[in-house]
């Protein structure tokens, strides 16, 4: 088995980088966390994967209070704080519902894929069913708690690289909503230790040992239906020949390497800022310690209502003001990132997500817009610090800021993937439409393409999207049973 990759190294968004010159740091420089790679896959690989949970579930300031208050959730939650004491229930027992629809859905994605009706029998809970597939996910938070806090806090995994209202009626929001709860039926988001490189490090290594070849610099530039792949390497084209190809490129690259009509797919929807940090930055909350607030998820100008008016204002054309955000720092639960020298020092990375600032807006004018961008989140994260967050960032050897934006248009660029999209395209539901043929094995395991020997193996597939092996493993278990 010969894999062909494109760029120096493989791994494609799940990568570790020192991304600032002269500083040894290695961030995740496009994906940062772990939820939907299945244990199973990890153990039938034997690869050496360690993922550590975070303290925290989330911190989120109240805008309203210009961030002097804030929601923490976690061992010991503070609602009360934003005066939504009377939520806390009804928080909890959202996600209890939640959980008895994901918990029974998790292991069917490493099965072959069922019916609508199906699937809605093995979940047994009309209630849960109703909630998260037949209505707009926006309906059952605002019924769920009363806080417009709160429910930013429920809505967000609703939108995280997905351009939708909460009320969308094509409830594509639904589906990204689904996605971030299912991972191992619980939803809870992990880091990966050493990076997001270890972990694609760790199943390239699983993958030689099994006999695979790894080939880098290897660009594809054809693929025939009957199985002819041509590639450029080293400025000398190749060919090679296979009974299957497994392609893990997004449905409109692999159109374009067939020859064929490109399909529309959904545009990406985010931004992406790493930072590293003298030291975290001290809050306006001072109730909350930095490590807590910084310890899980830190939301930022995500209220329903602030999620919601970001949403019409970029459909409108325009980069939202204030910018709804989300913080993770990867070194506060592995410091084995940084060197000895910056863990010493108390340096910290940080990672922040930007919803609704979709493709349109950044590939209008790629480097002006990834200014805009750039200074759009660092006002939306300042509007709740103590301090601007410029004040603590380090700078690297050549005296420049330890900064660095990723927008949709940098990730078609240097990843292929179109339109930004982080998902290549909008996640599909994992099941199928009652009459939609599950007749050949491909399309049993969702990941059939128009050509038989041609399968689509990444985030492209009907159950992939993120850090998963999922696309990868159906892929596999399609071409063992044809």
């Amino acid at each position: 088995m010969q894999v062909l990759e494109r760029l120096d190294q493989v791994g494609g968004a799940a990568v570790s980088a020192r991304a600032f010159e002269g500083v040894d740091a290695r961030l995740s420089r496009y994906s940062y966390l772990v939820s939907l790679l299945p244990r199973q896959i990890i153990d039938d690989l034997g690869a050496q994967v360690r993922l550590v949970a975070r303290r925290y579930a989330s911190y989120t300031p109240d805008p309203a209070d210009k961030g002097r208050t804030g929601l923490l959730v976690g061992p010991k939650s503070t609602f009360a704080a934003i005066g939504a004491a009377a939520d806390e229930r009804g928080f909890a027992e959202f996600y209890e519902r939640c959980q008895a629809l994901t918990t029974r859905l998790w292991p069917t994605l490493l099965q072959p894929l069922m019916t609508r009706s199906q699937a809605r029998r093995l979940v047994g809970d009309d209630a849960a069913w109703r909630m998260m597939v037949d209505e707009p996910i926006g309906a059952a938070i605002t019924r769920a708690v009363r806080s417009d806090l709160v429910r930013g806090v429920i809505a967000t995994d609703a939108l995280i690289g997905t351009f939708a209202s909460l009320a969308d009626p094509s409830l594509t929001q639904n589906v990204c909503f689904l996605y971030h709860l299912l991972g191992n039926g619980t939803g809870r988001w992990d880091v990966p230790v050493g990076g997001m490189g270890a972990v694609s490090g760790a199943l390239a290594a699983a993958a030689t040992r099994f006999g695979a070849e790894i080939v880098c610099n290897a660009e594809v530039y054809a693929v025939s239906p009957d199985g002819t792949v041509h590639y450029r390497r080293h400025g000398e084209e190749r060919t090679v020949h296979a009974d299957w190809v497994l392609a893990n490129v997004t449905p409109a690259v692999l159109a374009r390497l067939l020859g064929a009509p490109e399909p529309e797919l959904a545009p990406g929807a985010q931004v992406k800022v790493n930072l590293l940090l003298r030291r975290l930055p001290r809050l306006r909350d001072e109730s909350v310690g930095a490590e807590q607030a910084f310890g899980g998820t830190f939301h930022i100008n995500e209220t329903y209502s602030q999620l919601e008016s970001a949403y019409r204002q970029a459909y409108d054309g325009v980069v939202p003001d204030p910018l709804p955000c989300e913080i993770y720092c990867h070194s506060l639960a592995d410091p084995t990132i940084l060197s000895p020298e910056l863990q010493a020092s108390g340096a910290q990375t940080m990672t922040v997500f930007g919803l609704h600032t979709p493709h349109s807006l950044a590939a209008a004018d790629p480097g002006r817009m990834r200014e805009k961008l750039t200074d759009a989140v660092l006002a939306s994260l300042n509007s709740v610090l103590a301090e601007p967050i410029q004040d603590v960032v380090l700078e690297d050897s050549a005296g420049r800021p330890c900064i660095e934006t990723k927008t949709t248009a940098d990730l078609e660029d240097t990843l292929g993937m179109t339109a930004g999209h982080i998902f290549h395209g909008a996640l599909s539901w994992p099941f199928v439409p009652d009459d939609e043929p599950l007749d050949t094995p491909a399309r049993r395991w969702g990941v059939a393409t128009a050509h038989e020997r041609i399968l689509l193996c990444g985030s492209g597939a009907r159950r992939g999207g993120a850090v998963s092996g999922i696309g990868g493993h159906n892929a596999a278990m399609a071409v063992l049973e044809s």
